[in-house]
């Protein structure tokens, strides 16, 4: 329970002088670092030094030489902004993080931006800052830890054992994301994830009990945790107590809920508001160095506690324990070895994309009319067999969604080794979770709900952009097509929003075969995050030779051509695509010269060379026409001033799809009108 800072003990417990003394060091860097950059947040990093010194120096098993070895623990700051506790344990403990980076904290091109981002820190496990998904990434962590070690670990042989470890503030536990995250890591059991509540009662606006005033264990005891309350934060014993047990209890995951100081030190700012979000001041700084005893200049750390705090030599004896471990479990399994040392370098099967190609053709030589949702699930059954680092979802809509194919095993506390994650009404938390099993590796994460939904997760879509990782966010019901559950379920702009992101492919595919090259390419992409886009309705398959197939891969391609050089180009995606080759017959039929471009990816089109790019959109054929079903503005950049769209720009209503496409405008006849109108 969050209480008043008054309430809380302050350092009841006996002092150990030396561990205060590490603890300290933090505390100095932290504010240090924050007052050079005049910006940041010291409170956080000085408040819980305390119990970072206790993890770190006495349970955290990790190497700072070797960021990235499988076995490691991982540590998340899920209250991203007290950053400076993060960037002072990875430099006090070894890694390759020198002083004059935390002096450049928050500057230009420096390791140490004002919140830890991933790819840019070594030893920073994910990006936070985004209160709540932090703690999310780490639920997702904590399943991929545990799904590996069922679908790895042999008898005698656990080379998948490792904690995952969250520190996280008031904020986190405000968010909506975390009761999403947490319920579920309840249901799972999820025994290898330990969080650590800063309970320190003070958030920007102040002291939290004026409108935070949740049962805090009481709530994680609903979820199924295993909750240990009111411990002294600055008691490295009482802390130590707390972590130990936590580590008994496996079939839980725990919360330590630690009562802490914020600014802890600071005569005049701790406790106070005024110490979370702004440097102390050079006076107050003197004050807190004289008030903890600490007797050295501005980042200037004693060799001392330089050897206290280096991890090198524990953590390089742990990984050669491991790497042993590891070498006899390759006698014994080196299949599964072999096997697992490609998962976790994300390499897909060498033969795959061989395969996938193969299964194209055979969905081209088809023919088939489906809807794409179920265009999407034949190429999981085909796709599924040949990749077993998928791991799949839905947020309670697979049965729409269409995202379990015939090799799906739930994950759950009684089979962890599964490889389908029912992940409930919980579209933020899906997607966050997914996050932290693709930065766990491993696994290559999907998870899908309707487009519309997408709102909900929307954050969570953005850090996978941000840190580059490769998550497959599955969407269906893509358009006014969904039909009769109404303008509430029917997306409009969410397609535009999507293609916003930066770093975000987005795919929508006109009939089957698109939809399997977007799952192919998607499953190639390691450098972000890809979005998939499917219908409820029908779409009809389109024709197209094998050198137009290979050509889907580039995001948009020619379709159909005129006969000579087109005096209009029709670009359309998805569902859209069929209506508009409807037009193409019938204008091409009329005499006219038309292009017909399908581009299911624009991400993928724009980022393509400029002679392809010109190749398939000629600057010279100024008359163009786009055709989607979502909001206009987005096509402008591809159709120019002297084009049109034929989109909706107004939420859609409730009725059948057939009727909701005529009412609209999405029709061939239309779009026949609109051309020769622009012909004129």
């Amino acid at each position: 329970m969050s209480v008043k800072p008054e309430s809380h003990p302050r350092g009841a417990g006996q002092v150990d002088p030396r561990r205060r003394e590490l603890a300290n060091a933090v505390r100095a860097l932290s504010m240090d670092a924050v007052q050079k950059a005049n910006s940041g947040h010291p409170g956080a990093p000085m408040g819980m030094a305390d119990i970072a010194e206790v993890l770190w120096n006495d349970y955290l098993k990790h190497n700072p030489a070797n960021p990235s070895w499988p076995d490691r623990d991982r540590f998340v700051l899920s209250n991203g902004h007290g950053s400076m506790l993060l960037y002072s344990l990875l430099h006090l403990t070894g890694y390759a993080l020198p002083i004059d980076e935390l002096k450049r904290f928050r500057q230009m091109g420096s390791m140490t931006p004002g919140h830890p981002e991933y790819g840019y820190t070594p030893g920073v496990e994910t990006t936070t800052g985004p209160l709540g998904q932090g703690l999310a990434n780490a639920v997702g962590m904590a399943i991929a830890e545990r799904a590996l070690a069922g679908q790895f670990n042999k008898p005698g042989h656990d080379i998948v054992d490792h904690y995952t470890y969250v520190f996280m503030g008031d904020g986190c536990l405000m968010e909506g994301i975390s009761h999403e995250a947490c319920s579920l890591a309840g249901h799972l059991g999820l025994g290898k994830l330990v969080c650590f509540y800063d309970d320190n009662g003070i958030s920007i606006d102040g002291e939290v009990h004026g409108w935070f005033t949740d049962d805090t264990p009481r709530r994680f005891e609903a979820y199924g945790w295993h909750v240990i309350p009111r411990v002294d934060g600055h008691d490295a014993q009482a802390v130590k107590a707390a972590i130990e047990a936590a580590r008994k209890v496996t079939d839980k995951p725990s919360l330590i809920c630690c009562q802490t100081i914020i600014g802890f030190g600071s005569p005049n700012k701790e406790g106070k508001e005024a110490s979370h979000g702004a440097a102390l001041g050079e006076k107050e700084v003197a004050a807190t160095r004289e008030r903890l005893g600490w007797k050295y200049p501005p980042f200037e750390i004693p060799d001392a506690l330089y050897q206290g705090w280096d991890a090198k030599p524990r953590g390089a004896q742990a990984e050669q324990a491991w790497k042993r471990r590891f070498d006899a479990y390759r006698a014994a399994y080196p299949e599964l070895a072999a096997e697992f040392e490609r998962r976790m370098q994300g390499e897909l099967p060498k033969d795959f994309l061989a395969q996938a190609d193969a299964f194209i053709a055979e969905t081209n030589g088809k023919g088939a009319s489906i809807a794409s949702r179920n265009a999407s699930q034949n190429t999981l059954n085909a796709f599924g067999p040949k990749l077993p680092e998928l791991l799949g979802g839905s947020a309670d809509l697979a049965g729409s969604n269409l995202t379990i194919w015939s090799g799906c095993r739930g994950v759950s506390a009684e089979n962890p080794g599964g490889n389908y994650v029912y992940y409930g009404v919980r579209e933020f938390g899906m997607s966050a979770i997914m996050n932290g099993i693709a930065l766990h590796k491993g696994f290559v994460p999907y998870g899908a709900t309707f487009l519309m939904f997408s709102e909900y997760a929307r954050n969570a879509l953005r850090m996978a952009a941000l840190m580059k990782q490769r998550v497959l966010f599955v969407y269906t019901h893509d358009s006014i097509g969904l039909g009769e559950d109404g303008p509430t379920h029917q997306p409009v702009e969410q397609l535009a929003t999507l293609r916003m992101i930066p770093n975000m492919a987005v795919w929508r595919p006109a009939d089957a075969v698109e939809s399997a090259v977007a799952w192919k390419e998607a499953l190639r992409r390691a450098d972000g995050p890809s979005s998939l886009i499917f219908s409820r309705q029908k779409l009809t398959h389109q024709s197209r030779a094998s050198a137009t197939i290979a050509a889907i891969a580039r995001g948009g391609y020619v379709l159909a051509d005129a006969d000579g050089s087109p005096e209009l180009i029709l670009i359309a995606t998805g569902s859209e695509v069929g209506i508009a080759m409807e037009a193409y017959k019938k204008l091409s039929g009329m005499g006219r010269r038309i292009r017909l471009v399908s581009m299911p990816s624009t991400e993928i089109f724009d980022a393509q060379d400029a002679a392809y790019r010109a190749s398939v959109l000629p600057a010279s054929v100024r008359k163009r026409v786009a055709v989607e079903a979502g909001v206009t503005d987005f096509w402008r950049k591809y159709v120019g001033l002297d084009g049109a769209v034929i989109g909706i720009d107004r939420f859609g209503e409730s009725a059948p799809a057939e009727a909701l496409f005529e009412h609209f405008g999405f029709t061939a006849e239309h779009v026949v009108e609109t051309v020769l109108a622009l012909l004129k």
